[in-house]
């Protein structure tokens, strides 16, 4: 998927090659995509629901970001003259705290010869069922929808810019989309100042990140993304910025992933966390804690909104045809119902560093670990109890192994942080409930006949989330029934550097498409058994996958390697840095 992603972990926007802005939604991640023509035009034209840049004549497109930031640069080529076009969603430090509106800036350039352009804004309000009314003032255009006014400032000649007429492109022409409020300077002032000040803020933090030595670029650009995909007002972190993207051609599997699974917000904060970028833990943790607090000691659905809403009842946006036409369009989550025991142990790993790392100063002492050990218990409880699965399945329920294996990681971390905090008492209350959990996966997940680890208690057939036993410390990695497993699901379930998630059909049939985190977790699996040089070349294949800018969705196609899924995928994401962290040589090598 040729897509790029601008943001400012507030609001974020997805550009193709040609520069066309073609989703944003408002007032945050999971709103209105006033922009949703990557889903189609709705009720309206053809090109109704994007911000287009049209290049008379273009025949070339290129398309990059300023090193080591989250600023995009597009530049467009005729045999007239060439435009550059940087996108970007303001982000800087200002009087003491972060400055992250909901606001994109274009600036749009000449770089060569006498290039003609045409400019064309069509937002829609309501998913592409609502065309806004427009107000104008002597430089910008109000487009107002019923619940928000959206404010377009330029220096660009408005009426040529509403009639959608070409012109001459011959001095740099600014657009800054946002509230609708009046600019304090000129929109070229404001676009250059915020433009300097953002590229400073990228580096700087890219600066401080702790990268290996060998996939430099990879890992920024994951690191960067993964953080975007942060909404830092309450902490929460989404699975991917997209919603309805089908997992493979006409086959319906498509989902809302715009909202914060505690798994997928899990692999990101341990992915940043190894890169020493601690703050999106910080504030992960606080949606954690608050996420703990209103569950009272009870359930936990394992999906909820960036603000903790509970609520995210799934309806189809009936206007939008779908991705390449391929609809539905999905708005919220299903999964928002489901039983995934496994969300229990997802939490209280992701809590756990809070309590060991001397770099954080958050409230981590006995009354945090008494609320986290509520969630314990919940574990313990379900523990070999049937639910959901990690893959929610919506038709069928079982006692699935990677379910298990994360009630065995809340016992177990559970008792590690009791230690830590000097209570012998309630350590060895969970180490005796995490060796009874262990006890009963080792004996109803092992299958002598397919020589692996199998999908769930008593079951037969394979599942590539056993291979997660290895990552969380189950078993020690040259446990023969653990390196039988990688070997079993590696030449079953592998194709090529792919994965497929389980070898069953579902809901929906048997899976088409590799699952690029199941890829991951193979390359991690089989560097621990001490198979470095297959998981590398393994590893340099699935970046190969990659888009041009470095980003990757869900899954991608064995048979064509065309990217389909969610976009950008955290899960994905956070497997390149966890594959390069683990593989490159040390910088001791280099130097």
């Amino acid at each position: 998927m040729e897509l790029g992603i601008i943001g400012n972990c507030a609001v974020s926007a997805l550009i193709d090659p040609a520069g066309v802005i073609n989703w944003y939604c408002l007032p945050r991640f999971d709103g209105d995509p006033i922009f949703h023509g990557l889903l189609g035009h709705g009720k309206g034209r053809p090109d109704d629901g994007t911000f287009r840049v049209e290049l008379d004549g273009c025949f070339e497109t290129e398309q990059s970001y300023l090193a080591n930031t989250a600023i995009l640069r597009t530049v467009l080529r005729s045999a007239s003259g060439a435009v550059e076009i940087i996108d970007f969603c303001p982000r800087f430090e200002a009087r003491g705290r972060s400055f992250r509106p909901q606001m994109l800036i274009r600036q749009v350039r000449p770089l060569d010869g006498a290039p003609r352009v045409r400019f064309c804004i069509r937002p829609q309000f309501e998913w592409g069922t609502v065309p806004p009314s427009m107000t104008r003032g002597s430089s910008h255009v109000r487009f107002v929808g019923p619940d928000q006014v959206v404010r377009l400032t330029t220096d660009a000649p408005l009426d040529h810019v509403l009639d959608e007429r070409l012109i001459n492109l011959d001095q740099e022409m600014s657009f800054v989309l946002g509230p609708d409020e009046t600019l304090s300077e000129s929109p070229q002032h404001i676009a250059r100042d915020f433009c300097d000040q953002t590229t400073r803020y990228w580096r700087r933090w890219v600066q401080r990140l702790a990268i290996p030595c060998e996939w430099q670029e990879a890992v920024i650009r994951a690191a960067i993304t993964l953080k975007l995909c942060s909404y830092e007002p309450t902490g929460g972190i989404i699975a991917a910025m997209t919603t309805s993207v089908p997992e493979a051609p006409g086959s319906t599997r498509n989902w809302d992933y715009r909202y914060c699974w505690v798994r997928d917000a899990l692999f990101t904060v341990r992915a940043l966390n190894s890169l020493a970028a601690t703050r999106t833990l910080e504030n992960y943790f606080q949606w954690l804690m608050n996420l703990v607090a209103d569950a009272k000691g009870g359930h936990i659905q394992p999906v909820l909104g960036v603000g903790l809403e509970t609520e995210l009842t799934e309806t189809i946006a009936e206007a939008l045809q779908g991705y390449r036409g391929m609809g539905p369009v999905r708005i919220g989550n299903q999964a928002h119902e489901h039983f995934q025991h496994d969300t229990y142990g997802n939490i209280i790993l992701g809590a756990a560093p809070a309590f060991f790392d001397k770099r954080l100063f958050m409230n981590t002492g006995k009354a945090a670990f008494e609320h986290l050990e509520a969630l314990g218990e919940q574990a313990w409880l379900l523990h070999d109890q049937p639910d959901a699965g990690l893959w929610e399945l919506r038709s069928r329920s079982r006692i699935h192994t990677s379910s298990s294996l994360m009630c065995w990681v809340a016992c177990d971390r559970l008792g590690k942080i009791a230690a830590h905090l000097g209570l012998p008492k309630r350590a060895t209350y969970w180490k005796e409930r995490a060796d009874i959990i262990r006890a009963k996966i080792l004996e109803r997940t092992w299958s002598e006949k397919r020589q692996s680890f199998v999908e769930s208690f008593d079951g037969s057939t394979l599942d590539a989330s056993v291979l997660l036993m290895g990552e969380v410390g189950f078993l020690p990695p040259q446990d023969p029934r653990f390196v039988a497993t990688v070997e079993t699901l590696s030449a079953t379930l592998g194709r090529g550097p792919f994965m497929l998630r389980y070898e069953e059909a579902d809901d929906f049939g048997v899976p088409e498409v590799g699952f690029n985190l199941c890829a991951f977790w193979r390359v991690d699996a089989l560097t621990r058994i001490g198979r470095k040089d297959e998981a590398r070349d393994l590893f340099e294949a699935l970046l190969d996958a990659r888009n041009p800018l470095g980003l990757m969705s869900e899954d991608t196609s064995f048979a064509t390697g065309e990217a389909w899924g969610n976009f950008p995928q955290t899960y994905s994401m956070a497997g390149i840095i966890n594959g390069a962290m683990r593989l490159s040589r040390p910088w001791e090598e280099e130097l």
